[in-house]
């Protein structure tokens, strides 16, 4: 099965490898990317294909993820006579999935091609007996192992409780009159049956892997019923290695599937003292990007070349100008290469920038003075806890899909292995890509005054032993592969939850809801890169951003107030004493990663958290009943 989606419904939840419902309830998983920029409709795939028309121009974003370009997701254009008619019948490919399907008159299990199409009807008794045919639909379960690999549920294997069955009679599904698992049974023609109960049992066993009913011994041999490495988004022949735990899921389980997302402010290059600055914002807007960067693929980069394409935008400039905002391009880009493979200097480089007034077209700030702000926070000066604030009129965010995991957030899996999932035949590195997209919105940038900070770690014992607490957790986590905490201290632990609190009170104040809020960290206690401060922003698909609600609320007179009732709101939860003390007492929420957070007071839409909403501590913020003085808005 074939269609074609919009651009932003390929990156989460509904990328390579995520399972959507189309229109008529068929259930299909989207196909890997090695068929993007290939035409169906001609012998030749690639005639009239151009595909620099969808690529993203972000550097510091490849030179992250280790790729030579980014791509939108092609949008599907039909033939029409008299134009141009480039990218002509650019699909996106889907499969069906699950395979298996049931009839809900007889209960007969059919197995159905993934390449079929449309309606799919029972052949079975109901025809037989009734002289009609009667609709058939796909199953609601699945099977999964955190490795990323996705199958049908194995119902034979399950049915006769034997890792090789040698029995292939047919194979009924009924229903009972209760609401669990375990009114749903599976039985064989041969007479044997078992009813779904322990399907979706896991626990974790030896190696912190996870262990189901599906893996355990089925029959006298002792044999377990392993993965095979299936990849039905690949096609079904493209299976792997693989000898992990299987796990019997919903297609409708929230951890069927996580996409693995990078994303990047776009940092507009520097002009020169020769480069008019309109100009170098054309040429790096990106369209006029990704056209530069074809050009200079093929070495036909030239201002002559320029003048050819854009002589209407480039005829009040002259040939010098031209040079110059190309080579201010250049030495940006070769800047970034050189530290972004570091996580923290990647984040360092948009600290600097966001600190200082833009007014570009891809990023406008505006950085207002504290002394504006004049309202007091915990009866101290605003400037006691912050020192810049900017207003982020328009910011460009491009976000890469790089992977995806299954079962949990973090499988152990390196950069190489994910990005290995979205196709069948790898590239050789000079031609890799990954799919992306641009959004544009608003944000809030605050940086917390790092004087007072300093001063606040050296006297904060009980503060830092909080976020020793937490050590043994996060180790379990980089045991299994966490890579999004760089560290973890009483500074992360403050900025991370102060984001958390923020967002929740701003969902009151301007109107968006807490999913379309995000959050991007700025934390390091490296002397070298010290960092402390937050982008609470928003963005949407559309070019031209967000309605500026958001920066509206960051404001002298009304910022104050939004940080004064989240710390109001932080300082007794609705469900303390309870919250607080599960904190005090080793640790609560995902992984046990969380001190005095919960979902009444600190958590937020895992969409809206770059931590999957762990890493959270209202005691390191308002402090905690016995000791008030070890948070940072009370220890002043």
């Amino acid at each position: 099965m074939s269609d074609y989606v919009r651009r932003a419904q390929l990156i989460a939840p509904s990328g390579v490898g995520a399972i959507t419902v189309i229109k008529g309830g068929t259930s299909v998983i989207c196909a890997g990317i090695d068929h993007w920029f290939e035409r169906s409709d001609s012998v030749d795939p690639k005639e009239g294909v151009d595909a620099s028309e969808f690529e993203v121009d972000e550097p510091r974003l490849r030179k992250l993820l280790g790729v030579e370009k980014l791509y939108t997701p092609p949008d599907y254009r039909r033939y029409q006579a008299g134009s141009e008619n480039r990218n002509v019948g650019l699909k996106i490919h889907f499969l069906r999935f699950p395979r298996w399907h049931v009839c809900n008159d007889c209960g007969e299990l059919v197995e159905v091609s993934m390449a079929a199409r449309g309606t799919q009807y029972c052949a079975g008794r109901c025809r037989q007996e009734r002289g009609r045919a009667r609709r058939i639909f796909q199953v609601r379960f699945a099977a999964m192992c955190e490795g990323g690999h996705l199958q049908d549920f194995p119902w034979r294997e399950w049915v006769h409780r034997d890792v090789s069955p040698t029995c292939h009679e047919k194979l009924r599904m009924t229903g009972g009159a209760g609401a669990s698992l375990a009114a749903i049974t599976v039985e064989c023609a041969c007479g044997r049956k078992r009813n779904l109960s322990e399907t979706m049992d896991a626990e974790t066993g030896e190696g912190g892997q996870t262990e189901t009913a599906l893996t355990r011994k089925l029959d006298a041999s002792g044999a377990l019923y392993l993965c095979t490495g299936q990849r039905p988004w690949l096609g079904a022949e493209a299976a792997e290695g693989c000898k992990r735990h299987l796990q019997g899921t919903l297609l409708n389980a929230s951890n069927l599937y996580f996409a693995s997302v990078a994303s990047a402010i776009y940092l507009p290059p520097m002009a020169g003292a020769t480069a008019p600055v309109e100009l170098v914002d054309f040429l790096s807007s990106p369209v006029q990007a990704s056209a530069i960067t074809t050009l200079r693929s093929f070495d036909a980069l030239n201002v002559l070349t320029l003048r050819k394409k854009w002589g209407k935008e480039l005829a009040r400039y002259s040939d010098e100008q031209i040079s110059a905002a190309l080579s201010s391009g250049d030495s940006r880009e070769q800047a970034e290469a050189e530290d972004t493979d570091d996580p923290v200097m990647f984040r360092r480089e948009e600290f600097e920038i966001l600190s200082d007034p833009q007014d570009r077209e891809q990023l406008r700030v505006k950085v207002v003075p504290v002394s504006q702000y004049t309202e007091s926070l915990s009866g101290q000066p605003f400037s006691r806890f912050f020192s810049s604030v900017s207003l982020i009129d328009r910011l460009r965010e491009t976000r890469a899909l790089y992977g995806f995991t299954r079962v949990k957030p973090e499988n152990g899996l390196s950069l190489q292995q994910q990005k290995a999932q979205l196709r069948r035949r790898q590239l050789p590195p000079s031609e890799e890509w990954l799919p992306a997209y641009t959004v544009y919105g608003e944000g809030i940038f605050l940086i917390l005054n790092e004087a007072f900070l300093q001063e606040w770690e050296r006297k904060g014992g009980a503060a830092h032993r909080r976020a020793n607490r937490l050590g043994k957790a996060y180790e379990a986590l980089a045991d299994r592969g966490w890579g999004g905490q760089a560290q973890l201290s009483a500074r992360s632990l403050l900025v991370h939850t102060l984001a958390h609190l923020l967002i929740n009170q701003l969902t009151f104040e301007c109107g968006y809801s807490s999913a379309s809020l995000k959050e991007r960290l700025y934390v390091s206690s490296d002397e070298s890169a010290r960092m402390a401060g937050l982008l609470i922003y928003t963005a949407a698909g559309d070019a031209d951003g967000t309605m500026g609600g958001l920066v509206r609320m960051g404001k002298p007179g009304r910022l104050e107030a939004v940080i004064r009732r989240a710390l109001e709101g932080a300082d007794w939860c609705s469900a303390d004493p309870v919250c607080m003390e599960m904190g005090e007492a080793g640790g609560q929420g995902p992984d046990s990663c969380n001190l005095a957070a919960c979902h009444a007071c600190g958590l937020v839409p895992e969409t809206a958290c770059e931590q999957f909403n762990r890493f959270l501590d209202r005691g390191v913020v308002v402090g905690v009943p016995s000791q008030r003085d070890i948070g940072f808005f009370r220890g002043a």
